[in-house]
């Protein structure tokens, strides 16, 4: 007697849906959710900008060679103006070094050498690092281009 009053603990098909069902559909609508919100933010970072001001002319008397790493270019000037070149090896786009000593750039991955103008001097680079346009601000500041490559030898006078 004492079996036909016990309850069944078994799960059964309707306590199954009635409870578990309930909590795998508000976990789901929950992590959908949080995925639509987490989708709002972009997952990548802009690139940094193609154009970017250095400074007055002034602050770059002739002979100076600036590197600015963050963007992969040298900044020179000389007595014909002021030029800026690309320190992306045109091989595998490894950045290359500024050799002081030497007088050239170095790309550290696959030995290539540029003189100073970006003329390869030693392969596998199949052609020279390219010079970027340089301007005038109308604030007086100088800007580099990096979106806009003009021909070796490009200088510009202020």
């Amino acid at each position: 007697m004492d079996d036909e009053k016990k309850t069944d603990t078994r799960c059964n098909r309707r306590n199954f849906l009635g409870k578990g069902g309930l909590a795998a559909f508000l976990g789901a609508v929950g992590v959908a959710g949080v995925g639509s919100v987490i989708g709002l933010k972009p997952s990548v970072l802009p690139d940094p900008s193609e154009q970017f001001k250095i400074g007055p002319p002034q602050d770059y008397p002739v002979g100076t060679r600036v590197v600015f790493d963050k963007e992969s270019v040298v900044f020179c000037s000389d007595h014909d103006g002021f030029y800026a070149i690309s320190m992306v090896c045109t091989h595998l786009g490894c950045i290359v070094t500024l050799n002081k000593d030497e007088e050239r750039f170095d790309c550290p991955c696959h030995g290539s050498k540029f003189d100073m103008a970006g003329r390869v001097q030693k392969a596998p680079a199949p052609k020279a690092l390219p010079w970027f346009q340089v301007s005038l601000h109308p604030s007086g500041q100088l800007v580099i281009d990096r979106s806009t490559t003009v021909d070796m030898g490009t200088k510009v006078t202020v």
